[in-house]
């Protein structure tokens, strides 16, 4: 059984109420359409957006859905609101893996 705990109007993550009678377990599930936010990276990657912002020393790397935040949280402990996760949140951007966050090219370094 799933029921709907509602949507936080900022972030766009609706929250669920999870139920198995099978096993008796119960758990809480949290969604977000980050399709929005993924089609903006791909658009920003495609333009050449921080040259500008590469000169002034600010630089738009990436955009990363709130959902993603909060897995990196609770699977490997990564805290994207602690400065000193920082060095672990670059390694995560810089990942292959997570190129679809990314707004531009080249390495976050350390």
């Amino acid at each position: 059984m799933k029921r709907s705990l509602g949507k936080d109007p900022l972030t766009g993550i609706e929250s669920f109420h999870v139920y198995d009678p099978m096993t008796d377990i119960t758990h809480i599930e949290e969604v977000q359409d980050v399709e929005p936010i993924l089609n903006r990276n791909k658009n920003l990657a495609n333009t050449n957006h921080s040259s500008d912002g590469i000169k002034n020393s600010w630089w738009h790397a990436a955009t990363i859905p709130n959902i993603v935040i909060a897995k990196w949280l609770n699977e490997e402990g990564i805290d994207f609101f602690n400065k000193d996760h920082w060095p672990a949140v670059k390694r995560k951007l810089d990942d292959p893996d997570y190129r679809y966050l990314r707004t531009g090219t080249g390495k976050l370094g350390k």
